[in-house]
């Protein structure tokens, strides 16, 4: 009987000792073959363009070509369960994001994925920022401006965003939570419409991700007042952050790299090694810059604290706005 259980302990040692083994021996051949990287928007969004200029140069870098596979839908719930579901062995990645990783989850009773449990974090690579931005025939130059004119009672004065529940949604409510103003929220169906409402004054102003925000600023159809971040950033060096006007403000969203859980640890740290590389070349730095977007490099633990950061301050916001799943 002792001879028997003292068989199976040396043979639980062994597996013990082997299984490491063997996930370091599949690392050191990876990648042999090419990488799908999962999109949860569609092609020609910000977040399709920002991960085109992370996936190319990542082929270069790890050797393998980098597929784009764009799955928007259902607010990015469809690629999110596609990359939890995928084999977990470092073929299948998903550009994670803000609104498809948190937000989404909170609005969608069908979201059968949760961030904390079902991947394994990579890195995050990039923090993104929108501009706060008002139509330019408004007396409204600055966020203290905005602020007093909102509470001057002028009409109409309203918000516009890419819909109830977006991203640019909450961040505007945010702001009028922080600022202590009340403004009428008009959702639209997508960013173009909503940005292009606050172009032809039908809304007054909205909260944009940065790079659809500057192509109007620099053609002088919207004016940018300030942006999100909490501090300021050479990317935008002529406008300030909202924290300049409402100390601590912060509405910053994140882009990074999510795996399927149980992807082995050597291949995970074999890909983050290749986006860090990736990241500090200069065709990604300049693309980066010219979408107005930090590179941001936080490994697993970081990564994953800025992740449920995100949750916890989306989820007071949906609450605090009465929005609930659909």
């Amino acid at each position: 009987m002792r001879s028997g259980r003292f068989l199976t302990f040396v043979l639980a040692l062994a597996g013990a000792h082997v299984a490491p083994s063997l996930a370091a021996e599949a690392a050191k051949d990876y990648p042999s073959r090419p990488i799908r990287l999962i999109v949860p928007n569609a092609p020609g969004s910000a977040v399709d363009t920002l991960s085109r200029i992370v996936g190319t140069k990542l082929s270069d870098v790890i050797g393998q070509q980098v597929v784009m596979d764009n799955r928007p839908g259902a607010a990015g719930i469809i690629a999110m369960e596609i990359a939890k579901n995928a084999s977990p062995d470092g073929y299948t990645l998903i550009s994670a994001t803000t609104a498809a990783s948190t937000i989404a989850r909170l609005l969608q009773k069908k979201a059968a994925f949760d961030p904390s449990t079902d991947y394994d974090y990579v890195v995050q690579y990039a923090e993104t920022l929108n501009v706060l931005a008002v139509n330019p025939s408004l007396p409204i130059k600055s966020v203290k401006d905005l602020i007093a004119y909102a509470k001057s009672g002028k009409t109409p004065f309203n918000m516009a965003s890419a819909g109830a529940g977006s991203q640019s949604h909450l961040s505007g409510a945010y702001f009028q939570q922080a600022a202590k103003i009340d403004s009428l929220h008009v959702p639209y169906k997508g960013g173009g419409p909503s940005v292009a409402s606050v172009v032809a004054n039908e809304s007054q102003w909205t909260l944009i991700p940065a790079p659809a925000a500057m192509t109007h600023v620099s053609a002088g159809r919207l004016r940018a007042l300030a942006h999100t971040l909490p501090r300021p950033t050479p990317l935008l060096p002529n406008i300030p952050p909202i924290a300049d006007t409402i100390p601590g403000f912060d509405y910053s969203g994140w882009m990074g790299f999510f795996v399927p859980k149980g992807t082995p640890k050597a291949i995970n740290d074999k890909l983050r090694a290749a986006v860090v590389k990736t990241m500090d070349t200069p065709e990604v730095k300049k693309g980066m810059a010219f979408q107005a977007t930090e590179i941001v490099i936080k490994g697993p633990a970081e990564f994953r604290k800025v992740v449920q950061d995100s949750m916890v301050q989306n989820a007071k916001l949906v609450k605090s706005l009465g929005l609930t799943a659909n």
